[in-house]
């Protein structure tokens, strides 16, 4: 079922790109949008929450990169898999999150 740690990875990826800004803001003492805010993914959290959080994701990104089948940085495959997770989490986050932070550029929504 090697398609199964290819989709594992994909996830992983993105759990791991998402524990960046949660982590970070955290640490920087700064609220920031969490799925627990209201309204959900729109609203502020504190820096605590963004923090656990982000360490939430980092877990959860590990467990399906690393437990999940046998990773291999140097197989092509298996880094595009978690690659193509964190860029699509990427994209979609920089779309959502740009309303909010002046991220989106006039006339490009």
């Amino acid at each position: 079922m090697a398609w199964l740690h290819f989709v594992s990875w994909f996830l992983g990826g993105a759990f791991l790109t998402n524990a960046v800004p949660h982590y970070v803001s955290g640490l920087m003492g700064r609220p920031f949008q969490s799925p627990f805010a209201k309204p959900p993914g729109e609203g502020l959290s504190s820096s605590t929450v963004n923090l656990l959080w982000g360490f939430f994701n980092l877990i959860f990104g590990y467990l399906l990169v690393c437990r999940v089948g046998n990773f291999d940085l140097r197989d092509t495959s298996d880094v595009l898999a978690l690659g193509l997770g964190s860029l699509a989490l990427g994209l979609y986050t920089a779309r959502h999150f740009g309303r909010f932070h002046g991220g989106n550029t006039p006339g490009h929504s």
